[in-house]
């Protein structure tokens, strides 16, 4: 059971949302509810293989009240991100289409697949980017903060840098005039797969892992240490990484008090989390001045 849980789970699941819901916007089927029910029912799946599989029995354990606030998290995160595409492109709707760069007459699978490629690159342009930018990497220090790595990691982000990180890619796509439901079908894709990139699950893609960003990889990119952790930014394809030079693999993989961040403390409440980073910012503005 747990070979078939270790090597089956990644594409029964991701790969079995995918297609429905690659069907499900080739149908028409409306996004509501059904998309979203799709989603939650495949994370359900992960959450439950963790306890039945995990890779550090540690991890499945609550971190001082990590549970709660990442819960806050990712639907503050996830209500931002919807609303923010259903606004952008019904703002579009009111514009001309003069000239529409889209592919509307493509076959739907293609549309979704073409609007994830132009999602992971932003993502994997903007995600690189916040580890160089100090006060983007304020932002982004909030998701790099847990010190375990389990199913709602993928979600705990500052509400900023996750405005920040999807903004290009959502407004190209915007630009283009995309079809909603394929952007809006991504993203449901790339919410399972963000948990699943992040779980604690003990699964296995053998030499896929060099495909797709999963846990195996992604768990080098969450190293305490700062210079290690340089590696693996992609989100669904590994493809930018092994492009730009920024691949890492390993026959291990970081363990239980190898990830977080070190010598930061970061505050224990949700607000205190969001204000944390601005405060960093203010302070630094502050020193500066005093310098001048």
């Amino acid at each position: 059971m747990q070979t078939l849980i270790r090597y089956a789970a990644f594409p029964a699941i991701e790969g079995g949302a995918a297609l429905l819901m690659i069907w499900m916007a080739s149908s028409a089927v409306s996004y509501w509810p059904f998309f979203p029910l799709v989603t939650l029912a495949a994370i359900a799946m992960v959450a439950l293989l963790e306890r039945v599989l995990p890779y550090e029995r540690a991890w499945n354990r609550d971190h001082g009240g990590d549970t709660f606030r990442d819960v806050l998290h990712i639907t503050v995160n996830q209500v931002l991100i919807q609303s923010s595409v259903a606004l952008a492109f019904g703002l579009r709707d009111l514009l001309p289409e003069s000239v529409t760069l889209w592919p509307r007459s493509a076959p739907m699978w293609m549309q979704v697949l073409l609007a994830g490629v132009v999602i992971d690159l932003g993502l994997y342009a903007m995600h690189r980017y916040s580890h160089l930018q100090p006060f983007l990497w304020r932002l982004h220090m909030l998701h790099h903060s847990p010190e375990r790595l389990y199913w709602m990691n993928g979600g705990r982000r500052h509400p900023l840098s996750a405005l920040i990180l999807a903004g290009p890619s959502l407004t190209v796509l915007m630009v283009l005039c995309a079809t909603p439901i394929a952007v809006a079908a991504w993203l449901a894709i790339l919410s399972v797969h963000l948990c699943f990139q992040h779980s604690n699950l003990d699964y296995s893609l053998g030499r896929l892992r060099h495909l797709f960003c999963v846990a195996e990889n992604h768990r080098w990119h969450h190293k305490r240490e700062f210079a290690d952790a340089q590696v693996n930014f992609g989100e669904m394809w590994a493809i930018w990484d092994h492009l730009f030079g920024s691949y890492h693999d390993a026959r291990t993989t970081p363990r239980a008090g190898e990830v977080g961040l070190i010598d930061t403390v970061v505050p224990r409440t949700y607000l205190g989390q969001l204000a944390w980073p601005l405060r960093k910012l203010a302070k630094a503005s502050s020193a500066a001045a005093n310098v001048r």
